[in-house]
């Protein structure tokens, strides 16, 4: 999974801290799915979304698809 959430961060000028108090999570956290060590859970996701006025899709992009043979 990769993720937008620097680049949102920084259009708003907010720190990983300001987010993390936003979102209600450690500055840590953000940090990890910044730096693509960890995955959101659902609710995160959509906390963030709400704090950058996105939808999940805009910040999070899920790579490992694998289509299903027919």
């Amino acid at each position: 999974m990769t993720n937008r959430i620097h680049l949102y961060r920084s259009e708003l000028d907010i720190s990983q801290k300001e987010l993390a108090l936003r979102a209600g999570v450690t500055r840590q956290t953000i940090n990890y799915l910044e730096h693509n060590r960890s995955a959101p859970s659902l609710e995160l996701a959509y906390r963030i979304a709400r704090i950058f006025n996105r939808t999940i899709e805009d910040i999070f992009e899920y790579d490992d698809y694998k289509e299903t043979p027919a």
